[in-house]
């Protein structure tokens, strides 16, 4: 076990994705570290005591790309939990996530992210995303075209 609270955990981590739209393009991250480290996702991380979750989601994204953005809603919240070879949670998240349009600035990776990138629909297959990540995308899509 490592001294990582967030590995093994009593208890789940509440985390809070964004999904950010630029047109028709979606904000992405590429993470640097963690339980997704090497892998492409939505900008987000744990909140903190004392946030909202437009509050975390206006962080974590400014933290991982150096974008503003505004949230507009909650979209859905998803389980995520990776378990060990026997069967144990190693990493239980519970992730909520945020609909949200990009507000200025040029992307620059920090804090967790080792890229960010503006991605079309096209390229999803290209970089693996999860599958609950092409969902919560559509969905949000879906949301943004409907309003």
């Amino acid at each position: 076990m490592s001294g990582d609270p967030r590995e093994y955990p009593d208890r789940p981590w509440v985390g809070v994705g964004a999904v950010v739209f630029r047109g028709e393009e979606v904000l992405l991250v590429h993470s640097a570290k963690g339980s997704r480290k090497g892998k492409w996702s939505l900008p987000g991380g744990a909140q903190h005591v004392g946030e909202t979750m437009f509050e975390a989601a206006i962080r974590e994204v400014r933290e991982e790309t150096g974008a503003e953005i505004r949230p507009i809603e909650i979209i859905t919240a998803v389980d995520s939990i990776r378990r060990d070879p026997e069967g144990r949670p190693r990493f239980h998240y519970t992730l909520i996530d945020v609909l949200a349009e990009w507000r200025s600035g040029d992307l620059v990776p920090g804090d967790d992210a080792d890229a960010a990138e503006w991605v079309s629909a096209g390229r999803f297959p290209d970089l693996k995303l999860w599958s609950e990540t092409i969902r919560v995308i559509e969905l949000a899509r879906a949301v943004r075209d409907h309003r």
